[in-house]
């Protein structure tokens, strides 16, 4: 187990669900949205992978730009930005795995959410594969309180933006994708659910 763990680090069990899928693999880009201090990408800097990352808080770029080295990775500094996700300074089309694991649920309101989400969206290449985890009131419609602008009261005593699946479906068709599975949502503990979308880009 401690063997895994250092090789893999603490990858979300979705994420390390599509490697083993072969939709992953050398030679992809890899751009985490919202990187936080790195724990998805500890497998991909010891692997090789071309990574790069954005997080608006400058101690989480530092611990992920130091677990690229201790991991082995010889990336450029500028491969870790400090930025927020909406206006983050990445090309179009940079990348062919885009990660944003508990990133979105972080919205302020509809436009801030709309802007994280295409903010990640414009530097996946066509092909290539979004990967998001995010709160949702899916399994939970009757336990959560509405805020205003999609913001609800959670059971565990949190506010978050959360999306359901009618939203989740429109969403993957107006940014011109395709799912490459059924949502997934794992409910924990009646406190709150977490839902896994996986989208192609078209083209």
């Amino acid at each position: 187990m401690g063997r895994l763990q250092s090789w893999f680090g603490n990858i979300d069990i979705y994420l390390f669900d599509q490697l083993l899928r072969g939709r992953i693999v050398p030679g992809m880009r890899i751009f985490d949205a919202g990187c936080g201090s790195g724990r998805n990408l500890v497998y991909f800097f010891r692997e090789g992978y071309e990574v790069f990352a954005v997080d608006a808080d400058a101690q989480a770029v530092a611990s992920t730009r130091a677990l690229a080295l201790s991991s082995g990775a010889t990336l450029p500094a500028e491969n870790f930005r400090v930025e927020q996700v909406e206006s983050n300074s990445f090309p179009d089309g940079l990348a062919e795995v885009v990660i944003s694991s508990a990133v979105l649920h972080f919205a302020r309101n509809e436009a801030h959410f709309e802007a994280k989400l295409r903010g990640s969206w414009r530097v996946l290449k066509g092909g290539g594969l979004f990967f998001c985890r995010l709160a949702s009131s899916i399994g939970m419609e009757s336990q959560v309180v509405a805020r205003g602008d999609h913001r609800f009261l959670l059971p565990d005593g949190s506010e978050r933006y959360l999306v359901d699946e009618e939203r989740l479906l429109a969403l993957t068709e107006s940014l011109g994708g395709e799912l490459t599975d059924p949502l997934k949502t794992t409910v924990v503990s009646g406190q709150r659910a977490m839902t896994t979308w996986v989208v192609r880009k078209n083209g």
